[in-house]
């Protein structure tokens, strides 16, 4: 697919639309997990500014401090499987796929490569939604 505003191959509009809200709910949770360290740091020894400049594998640190002593460890589980996923989007490549569409595909660690798929993109979106439960239940809400 083309768009006005650039003349390289993109994926469908609607892999795009997923492809965007599946980073924009990774966004909105790692904003959410700074809040609920802010909010139980008793001794005050994180601040905003500091989590905030953290690259999200770097909050691992500051949330079994703060969020697993006051809680399970499901919230830090989670978080880590989905940073995992959240980096082997970003770290992506395009490819055609083998019905002829654009899509993203990427590899594990073990070299082996697989397509994001859109059913993938559902399921990242969808731990994301569980994380935010899990987050709102944490803080109290």
């Amino acid at each position: 697919m083309y768009e006005d505003y650039t003349s390289q191959a993109l994926p469908s509009k609607s892999y795009r639309e997923l492809l965007g809200s599946a980073i924009c709910v990774f966004n909105s949770n790692n904003a959410f997990i700074i809040e609920n360290i802010l909010k139980n740091d008793n001794k005050s020894q994180y601040n905003w500014y500091n989590l905030t400049d953290r690259i999200s594998g770097c909050l691992k640190s500051p949330i079994r401090e703060i969020i697993i002593k006051t809680s399970e460890n499901s919230i830090a589980n989670l978080f880590d499987s989905i940073c995992e996923k959240r980096n082997r989007i970003i770290h992506s490549f395009q490819i055609t796929d083998t019905d002829g569409e654009q899509r993203l595909a990427t590899k594990n660690k073990n070299n082996t490569q697989y397509v994001i798929t859109e059913g993938f993109l559902k399921d990242f979106i969808q731990e994301n939604e569980q994380l935010s439960t899990e987050l709102h239940r944490f803080r109290g809400y």
